[in-house]
């Protein structure tokens, strides 16, 4: 083994290496936004079936007041982020950009806002069952994006035997720096959470793996985990996209998770580091997810930072404190390699949105913008994670050859990393094709 193999960080093949961006933000302490007049609440903020509103127009709810239960295995129920009364439930344009149904609550401005709904709980006398009952009742989403419910994900199937919890600590995406500053200033809370999951999903091991541009937050969390000696924290190579829980896992413990397949199936399970805090906090409490630390910055962002924010904000509030003055910007809720744009400063902050990018852009010309022809250079293929071929990918995208994509190509591999229009010189944006082609196909498969 050579010197440089020794002392090389875990990580995959593959990937970029994009500006960090993260240094406006990344040594600011999280600061708490104040309550706007009005939160907007969409039922839909999870993977599953949308929740199902509990309450009525007219109706005065106090904060942590659950407003909307589960409506079936795969959803969960959601909370009050504020006293105040429901103005009603109207249909708003999502992030996404459909139209879904949300519940729009008042702000009682006079209120203290304390937390005034909770069961305080004893998780270390639970049983399975119990527990993951209980994270289903707090409403616990995955907190780095995905927002799938907390509870199915802890709980493993009958025929899967699962030794090992990793907890995705990498933040990987640029700009964002919210896990970090949980990492630095909430550890006691991370550490809770992850032996609660622990316990939930019955794994003897955790496995904390954070990027090593954060060596601060691995030597806090080494320090706050050497009472817990089932818990382990690990650096790994700063690189994207090393957040993705395939690559993590491979970085961590050399395996892979087959085709098709999900992390338990080589006996893993993978929660990020905001979400194990979370559940650290409220489960013993007995309180559900209202707020969420949520990192704002960009160039066209006076006072970037991390804030806490009250689940629902419209993102016009958040900008109006922040210092953001207009102009010719662009509005990424989350990273900007797989965030969505919005175009409205109504679109709410939701249990998902770890990122509002204010992203400053007058100045490009209508050239650099233009898309030219692919040029055969495989800059994609070498940056693929996953190891496709996107040029072949979108030639047959560009062609509507949407069924061979899959069938042959492998095009359902794909998690839209967007590593590839990335490193594209010609512009194209390949991952926006492939997103129409799986698009197309789920259509035609339903």
């Amino acid at each position: 083994m050579s010197i440089l193999q020794l002392f090389r960080r875990a990580s995959f093949s593959h990937g970029i290496h994009p500006p960090a961006h993260k240094g406006q933000t990344a040594h600011i302490p999280v600061r708490r936004l104040p309550f706007p007049p009005l939160l907007i609440l969409p039922l839909s903020q999870h993977i599953g079936a949308p929740s199902r509103a509990m309450i009525k127009k007219g109706e005065e709810v106090v904060r942590g007041q659950p407003i909307a239960s589960a409506s079936g295995a795969v959803s969960v129920p959601l909370h009050a982020p504020a006293t105040g009364r429901i103005r009603g439930i109207e249909r708003i344009t999502t992030v996404r950009g459909t139209r879904e149904p949300a519940i729009l609550l008042e702000v009682y401005e006079a209120s203290t806002q304390e937390v005034l709904w909770r069961t305080p709980q004893q998780p270390g006398q639970m049983d399975t069952a119990q527990m993951l009952q209980a994270i289903q009742n707090a409403g616990l989403v995955g907190l780095g994006g995905a927002a799938f419910p907390s509870h199915i994900k802890l709980r493993i199937p009958d025929d899967k035997q699962v030794d090992t919890l990793v907890i995705n600590g990498c933040e990987c995406e640029p700009y964002l720096s919210c896990d970090h500053r949980t990492m630095l200033e909430f550890p006691q809370d991370l550490i809770h959470g992850i032996t609660f999951a622990m316990q939930a999903s019955g794994t003897r091991r955790a496995i904390i793996g954070i990027e090593d541009n954060k060596m601060d937050a691995v030597h806090v969390l080494q320090k706050h985990a050497e009472k817990h000696p089932a818990i382990s924290v690990r650096a790994v190579e700063t690189k994207y996209p090393q957040g993705s829980e395939k690559m993590l896992i491979q970085s961590l413990l050399n395996r892979k998770v087959p085709a098709g397949g999900i992390p338990a199936d080589i006996g893993v399970v993978v929660n990020n580091v905001g979400t194990m805090a979370a559940l650290g906090k409220l489960l013993p409490k007995g309180e559900g997810l209202i707020e969420r630390i949520i990192t704002v910055t960009g160039p066209g962002v006076k006072r970037p930072g991390n804030y806490l924010a009250p689940i629902g904000t419209p993102i016009g509030f958040i900008l109006d404190h922040v210092g953001y003055e207009g102009g010719v910007n662009e509005f990424i809720l989350g990273g900007p390699m797989m965030g969505p744009a919005v175009s409205s400063l109504d679109t709410p902050v939701t249990k998902g949105s770890s990122g509002l990018l204010v992203l400053n852009e007058p100045g490009i010309q209508e050239e650099t913008r233009r898309t030219w022809p692919c040029i055969k250079c495989a800059r994609c293929v070498s940056a693929c994670p996953m190891h496709l071929n996107p040029a072949q990918l979108g030639q047959l995208a560009n062609a509507g050859q949407y069924e061979e994509m899959a069938q042959r190509y492998n095009l359902n591999h794909c998690f839209e990393c967007g590593c590839c229009s990335y490193v594209c010189p010609s512009n194209i944006p390949l991952v926006q094709y492939f997103r129409i082609a799986k698009a197309i196909n789920r259509e035609q498969a339903a």
